[in-house]
């Protein structure tokens, strides 16, 4: 009769794997045998929480110092916008003190007619007035912001205009020495 215990194969001290579709055996790695079979320790966590503040921060202020300049110059435009506003409200008050001492013109209109239309022509004397300076201030913050985008143009445009390409090196060997450096 056959015995019921087979003696151990030469197959169970072998892995098979299989990557990528290549197939091949491999010796069966014994975890309490080697110490080398242990999985690397990973990267430490706080450490790569630091790194990446690190990252974050730099980029931060790498972006805050690209757009500082403009920050500061729409800082301007807008105190500029908000002392126009002031000045207008401003305006407004001392033409509608005036406007009520003046003197009564010199013809002669009944009573109740004659401050009726005196108020109401200082009233849109006053609106125009008003609007006048507005659209005056704003034409002014137009002009401001124009200039900055065309600042900003000429600028790009002669980052464009100073690549090394535009130069015409004498041969074609020292252009490509010239945008490799780039």
């Amino acid at each position: 009769m056959e015995s019921t215990t087979a003696p151990p194969r030469e197959d169970d001290d072998w892995d098979l794997l299989n990557e990528d579709g290549f197939v091949y055996k491999r010796r069966k790695l014994d975890s309490s045998s080697s110490p080398a079979a242990e999985p690397p320790p990973g990267p430490d966590p706080e450490a790569q929480e630091l790194n990446r503040r690190h990252r974050k921060r730099k980029a931060l202020s790498k972006l805050k110092a690209r757009y500082q300049s403009e920050i500061a110059q729409w800082e301007y435009l807008s105190n500029t916008l908000r002392a126009m506003e002031d000045t207008t409200r401003h305006l407004q008050q001392q033409r509608s003190q005036t406007a009520s001492f003046e003197l009564l013109p010199p013809v002669e209109v009944p009573p109740g007619m004659e401050s009726a239309c005196g108020s109401l022509v200082d009233d849109l004397l006053l609106q125009v007035e008003a609007q006048e300076a507005i659209i005056r201030d704003a034409s002014s913050l137009c002009d401001i912001a124009e200039a900055m985008c065309n600042a900003h143009e000429e600028q790009a445009n002669q980052s464009l205009i100073d690549l090394p390409i535009w130069a015409l090196p004498p041969s074609p060997r020292e252009l490509l020495a010239s945008l490799c450096d780039q």
